[in-house]
């Protein structure tokens, strides 16, 4: 298990007003959607129907968090690469903070490899996690198994993005499109359309969606690869696909370019829902019905928390 947080890696992020993100917003994502509004908000209480967070806004001191990545998985597992949200909280300086994201779920609890759908605070030694793990089920059908981890395991494995806050309401973005138009996903339209307007800056958002209508094309890994995944082909025939239905609530982060020096995943979010679905966002399928309605926050700052000594470029859909 990953023990040394002596090491991290932080920049601050590029924090433009609310009102300068809104505007980027609402601008580029009518590149996508045929209907888009984006307005400043008091956040909603996310801890109720339908978003179900563990707590209920995504303000206070905040930050984007990558851990380790994608070459920890490809093209061979690096099955040491386990790591503690508490011991991240703490190495930070922070005593509480509520922890939203996408990431590898801790396979020494679950005995294999699955997606993680980060979701709990902590406050000290004392943790809600309402954290979501998919996996395939061990009968070979390649069926869905999702679970919700115990307060006691607050672990991951290999990769993770994360969003840290002090789980208050406050002022945040409420971004809601209807009908795709264009061929970008719904995170990839919001980090394009930051890029644009902020081109030689970095800006970071976390927060959480709901696709309200229509489905999505998502992944579920499946346990580790025994022979080694050397590009996006072989990890596409690896991974599985699924048709999910909405509605599904997703967490994540996105930045608006990469940092070299901090070799970034740009975006990532995972999705869970009530009805036993769950995985990794990819684009939804049916433009002419889909809905989204996120909320989210700006990161103050970055942390890179153990980067691959050796990178690639695949593996980061």
């Amino acid at each position: 298990m990953f023990t040394d947080y002596s090491k991290i890696l932080s920049r601050d992020l590029h924090v433009p007003s609310l009102e300068d993100a809104q505007k980027a917003l609402s601008k580029g994502l009518k590149n996508v959607f045929a209907e888009v509004s984006v307005d400043i908000v008091d956040c909603p209480d996310l801890s109720a129907e339908p978003f179900n967070l563990a707590c209920k806004g995504l303000g206070g001191t905040t930050s984007v968090v990558e851990v380790g990545g994608p070459p920890y998985l490809l093209p061979k597992v690096d099955r040491q690469k386990v790591y503690d949200v508490k011991d991240i909280v703490k190495a930070i300086g922070l005593q509480q903070c509520f922890v939203i994201g996408a990431g590898a779920g801790p396979w020494p609890f679950i005995g294999k490899n699955a997606e993680m759908v980060a979701n709990v605070y902590i406050d000290g030694n004392n943790v809600k996690s309402l954290t979501h793990i998919a996996k395939l089920k061990d009968d070979g059908t390649n069926n869905i198994e999702v679970s919700v981890l115990p307060n006691t395991e607050t672990r991951f494995a290999l990769l993770a993005n994360l969003f840290f806050s002090e789980g208050v309401q406050s002022k945040v973005l409420k971004v809601h499109c209807k009908k795709r138009t264009g061929s970008d996903n719904f995170v990839t339209a919001m980090r394009n359309a930051l890029h644009d307007d902020f081109p030689d800056k970095v800006v970071g958002v976390g927060g959480a969606f709901l696709l309200k209508s229509g489905k999505a094309l998502q992944h579920v890994m499946p346990d580790f690869s025994k022979s080694p995944l050397n590009s996006d082909e072989e990890l596409n025939k690896w991974l599985e696909f699924y048709s999910m239905s909405a509605p599904l609530v997703a967490v994540g982060t996105l930045v608006s370019s990469d940092i070299p020096e901090l070799d970034l995943r740009v975006q990532h979010f995972h999705s869970f829902s009530s009805h036993g679905e769950a995985g990794h966002y990819h684009q939804d399928t049916t433009p002419n019905e889909v809905e989204y309605l996120g909320y989210f926050n700006l990161g103050q700052k970055i942390y890179r928390i153990d980067k691959p000594p050796l990178t690639h470029s695949w593996g980061r859909d």
